[in-house]
């Protein structure tokens, strides 16, 4: 360690979030360079390449080839797939000298198609898998939480070329099981979940989520074993009610209703149901969002939940990619003031009896596309706003008083909702996303033209998969499932080093004897990390637990009776061994753990 280029701090990074950022700058692994942009110091770089060997043996076990590609890449090819204009502000771009177009590769799914295309030409060069482990570049709106959400991040991406979908069932097995065993191997908790493509397209795509209380994606499991990202959660619609004989809506004045429990308290004073009283889901909500599109144009958005849930913003967008919605600002409803803001229906009535006008909808008088929660079924009774300052509508049925253009599944999702295949209730929990597999099929090797000749001569498009794991985010996700209030707590197989011994004592014979067992340690194949520093035992014992090393052996005061202390910095055991017996004891700690 007097060798070592490393500093620990005791306090922690003003900027640090979430303890995964605290720990790893603090115990002098990483160092930020630029907001989300990181160096990787010697103990954090041995850690990254721990991460990389992992993952580079499970995937030649399924006989996947590594290739390289640049992080620097041409425009063209994601110009014939779209997704320079869909990555919208996400991409970093840049011109060359001769103004010529580029980008820095945020994934290379591009570039796997057109190698391919370009070497492979027959049905007998397939299946093949191809992998890289490469730097990619997102440009963040916000950078956050280390090197959990960056703009600079080592990623493996691997792609699978078959002749048929068959092919692409096998491949993505073949996958999948690589993926548990890397993540069993990584040595946290995960979950492995139901997800949304997104703009990556495919038809069946699923996350592997490190289970984290500081994690940015929900997630939901059921007792019978359904799981999936909140944003691919499909909700179970009731089946359409009849109303040939649904009492007629009917318009009335509801002052001082700020809340939908103000509203609901009112409905059940002033005009109570027959059945039972109102609820807050018996409240139609409609929430007006601004949406973007790709080629920058913008757009009111509205979408009708019940009451008593709230649009969960990130459900919205999954649905939405590319485009981005952002919430309805003042100035956009200043600019739209057929828009009733508090007091917005899907409909306007000029009197009881009078046939309802659409407001909302693509064929209403504000054009603005309507899209409601799917519990919003034909026959089903509502409140809502009557589209004037201080009034609403009384028993609304959807299919009879209005008809939405689609269906949206933008609600939240809540602790205890049913699970889409019957499984039980819903529970909610945090995960960080570590891998993501997708069945792709055909999307960019028809964009991008990459055929083969079948067995009968004919021409066919390959059909892919493309599958990813966050190599530098699986450092920061190890942290988050491992760290305890001292600092680092590695597992085995991503130790800097193996065993930290401290030489605990200024006297000659200590360091000599540290000295000695270390070196037997290294001839023995065991990495040791030797802290022969002139610093107080003090400061020794705490750096020794915030970097983290597995085994932590102190050769101090015991060695006057001839013994040496070995603690296991997971558990916080510690025990005290005879010299002559150290390495015997050490090696055996380290093989068994």
């Amino acid at each position: 360690m007097s060798e070592l280029f490393v500093r620990t701090l005791r306090e922690d990074p003003a900027d640090a979030e979430v303890p995964s950022h605290r720990w790893l700058v603090r115990a002098g692994y990483i160092r930020r360079a630029a907001p989300g942009i990181y160096t990787w110091l010697p103990l954090g770089y041995r850690v990254l390449r721990n991460v990389e060997r992992i993952v580079r043996e499970e995937m030649d076990a399924i006989g996947a080839q590594e290739v390289h590609f640049p992080a620097l890449l041409p425009k063209e090819p994601y110009e014939s797939s779209g997704r320079w204009t869909e990555y919208g502000e996400a991409m970093f771009r840049l011109n060359d000298r001769k103004g010529a177009e580029y980008l820095l590769g945020p994934t290379h799914e591009e570039m796997f198609t057109l190698l391919v295309k370009d070497l492979y030409s027959s049905y007998k060069d397939l299946p093949l898998s191809l992998y890289q482990i490469q730097t990619k570049y997102r440009d963040e709106a916000r950078p956050r939480a280390g090197l959990l959400r960056g703009r600079e991040f080592v990623m493996k991406d691997s792609y699978s070329f078959d002749i048929d979908d068959e092919g692409l069932a096998k491949s993505y097995a073949a996958h999948r099981d690589a993926y548990i065993k890397i993540f069993d191997r990584l040595g946290f908790e995960y979950v492995i979940v139901h997800a949304m493509s997104g703009m990556m397209g495919g038809s069946a795509s699923e996350e592997f989520l490190a289970i984290a209380e500081n994690g940015e994606d929900t997630f939901v499991r059921s007792p019978g074993g359904y799981a999936a990202n909140v944003e691919a959660v499909q909700t179970i619609p009731p089946e359409p009610l009849p109303y040939d004989d649904a009492p007629a809506a009917h318009v009335e004045d509801t002052p001082d209703t700020p809340t939908i429990e103000t509203l609901v308290d009112l409905a059940n004073a002033r005009f109570p149901r027959t059945d039972r009283p109102w609820q807050p889901s018996d409240t139609l909500k409609n929430v007006v969002v601004m949406i973007t599109e790709i080629d920058g144009t913008r757009h009111p958005l509205v979408i009708g939940v019940p009451g008593d849930r709230e649009v969960d913003m990130k459900r919205l967008a999954a649905q939405l990619e590319p485009a981005q919605a952002e919430p309805f600002s003042e100035e956009d409803f200043a600019a739209h003031s057929n828009l009733v803001k508090g007091y917005l229906g899907p409909a306007r009535f000029a009197g009881f009896g009078e046939q309802p006008q659409a407001v909302l909808g693509e064929e209403s008088e504000t054009k603005i596309r309507y899209l409601v929660d799917p519990r919003v079924v034909a026959g089903t009774h509502w409140m809502t706003g009557a589209n004037e300052p201080g009034r609403h509508v009384f028993d609304l049925v959807s299919g009879r008083d209005f008809t939405p253009d689609g269906i949206v599944e933008a609600a939240e999702i809540r602790e205890g909702d049913p699970a889409p295949d019957g499984s039980g209730p819903l529970s909610l929990a945090r995960g960080i996303e570590m891998g993501h597999i997708f069945q792709l099929g055909r999307k960019y090797s028809e964009a991008l033209g990459l055929k083969v000749l079948d067995q009968n001569g004919k021409l066919v498009t390959v059909t892919m998969g493309s599958y990813g794991v966050g190599i530098s985010r699986a450092v920061a996700a190890v942290v988050e499932g491992t760290c305890d209030e001292k600092g680092l707590c590695w597992p085995r197989e991503l130790a800097p080093f193996d065993v930290h011994i401290v030489a605990a004592g200024k006297e000659e014979v200590v360091g000599t004897a540290a000295a000695d067992l270390a070196v037997q340690l290294d001839e023995a194949g065991v990495s040791v990390l030797l802290d022969d520093r002139s610093a107080s035992p003090g400061v020794k014992f705490a750096d020794a637990e915030i970097m983290g090393m597995p085994t932590i052996v102190v050769v101090g005061r015991g060695l006057a009776n001839g013994v040496v202390e070995v603690r296991n910095r997971r558990t916080g055991e510690q025990v005290e061994v005879a010299v002559e017996d150290a390495l015997t004891e050490i090696l055996a700690a380290v093989h068994d753990a």
